[in-house]
C-alpha cells in the first residue's frame, strides 16, 4: 500500500497580540502531526493559550538544514507538519527556506495560512503609498554597511521598508539622517499589537530626535518605513542604478547592445539609455546623472 504523502503548513502567528491567531491557524496547529517551531519554548505559550499540545520540534537557524531534511523523510511518510516562527509569517526574515524548498522540490503540497505580518501592519496604518513597495529585511549591522544600505536607496521612488532591533534603532537612524535629506518622511512602527504599540510618522530628523530624546522609543521591535523619494522630472537624467548597469554592459559590449541590454534590465527608455552610454563612452558622464 502506498502512504499518502503529508502536507507542510506555513502558518502565520500572532506578532504580539495572542488574539490575532486565525480561526484555521488554530485548527491546523490542532491537526497536525508536529509543529515545527523556530523556538519551542516561545510557541508553547501560544500553543497552550489554545490548549494545543502537539509535538514540537525545533527548526531554526543553526540546525534546519539537517532538521529540515529530516522532516522532509516525515512528510514523505505521511506525516503532516505546521511550520511557524516565534511571530509572524514564517520565512519574512525568518528560518524556514529550506524545507519548504525541499518540499516543493519533491512536489509535495505547501499550504500557506496567513496571518499576522509586521510589515503588512505597518504598511497599512504607515499612511504612505503602498500601491508599490519594497521589504529590505533587516538593516546591517555595522555603520559603514548600513549607511551604504541607506545610500543606494536614497533615490528609489517607491515606498521602502526594513525591521531593525531596540539595540541599533537610534544608530540606525543617526546613520540614514547622514544620508537622505532631513525632511525625507518615515514611520517608526514599534511593538506592533501589544500593549505598547508606537506608529510615529513624522521627518527624518524630527525621528532622530524623538528616538533619541524618549527612552521608550528606543524599547521593541521596529519596523521602518521610508517614503519615496520625489521622482526627477528631468527627462534627460538617468539614475544612479542606470548608470552602474550601463557602466557594467560597456565593458563587454557595444553602445547599442549595452543600451539596449539595461533597457530591458531596468525597464528604461532605450533612447535615453544610449545617449547615457554614449556619454560614458565619451568621458563625459557626469552630465547624464542625477544629482
Amino acid at each position: 500500500m502506498v502512504t499518502e504523502p503529508g502536507k507542510l503548513y506555513v502558518v502565520a502567528t500572532p506578532i504580539g497580540n495572542l488574539a490575532d491567531l486565525s480561526l484555521r491557524a488554530a485548527e491546523v496547529l490542532k491537526q497536525v502531526d508536529m509543529i515545527a517551531a523556530e523556538d519551542t519554548r516561545h510557541v508553547k505559550m501560544l500553543l497552550q493559550h489554545y490548549g494545543i499540545t502537539n509535538k514540537t520540534v525545533a527548526l531554526h537557524q543553526h540546525n534546519e538544514e539537517a532538521a529540515s531534511a529530516t522532516m522532509l523523510q516525515k512528510l514523505l511518510q505521511g506525516n503532516s507538519i505546521a511550520l511557524v516562527s516565534d511571530a509572524g509569517t514564517p520565512l519574512l526574515s525568518d528560518p524556514g527556506m529550506p524545507l519548504v524548498k525541499m518540499a516543493k522540490d519533491a512536489g509535495l503540497e505547501v499550504v500557506p495560512i496567513p496571518g499576522a505580518c509586521a510589515l503588512i501592519a505597518a504598511l497599512s496604518a504607515a499612511g504612505l503609498p503602498v500601491s508599490r513597495f519594497c521589504f529590505e529585511g533587516f538593516a546591517p549591522r555595522t555603520s559603514s554597511a548600513r549607511k551604504a544600505f541607506f545610500s543606494e536607496r536614497a533615490t528609489w521612488t517607491i515606498t521602502w521598508v526594513f525591521y531593525e532591533s531596540s539595540h541599533r534603532i537610534l544608530a540606525s537612524l543617526s546613520d540614514m539622517a547622514q544620508t537622505l535629506p532631513p525632511d525625507r518622511t518615515i514611520v517608526i512602527a514599534r511593538e506592533m499589537t501589544k500593549l505598547h504599540e508606537t506608529i510615529v510618522k513624522t521627518h527624518l530628523s524630527d525621528a532622530l530626535a524623538l528616538v533619541t530624546l524618549d527612552e521608550n522609543m528606543r524599547k521593541g521591535e521596529f519596523v521602518v518605513v521610508v517614503d519615496a523619494a520625489t521622482e526627477n522630472k528631468d527627462e534627460t537624467a538617468i539614475s544612479p542604478e542606470h548608470d552602474k548597469i550601463l557602466r557594467i554592459l560597456l565593458q563587454e559590449c557595444s553602445i547599442k547592445t549595452a543600451a539596449s541590454l539595461a533597457a530591458k534590465i531596468t525597464g528604461g527608455r532605450k533612447k535615453l539609455l544610449y545617449q547615457a552610454a554614449l556619454a560614458i563612452q565619451n568621458g563625459d558622464a557626469d552630465s547624464t546623472r542625477q544629482t
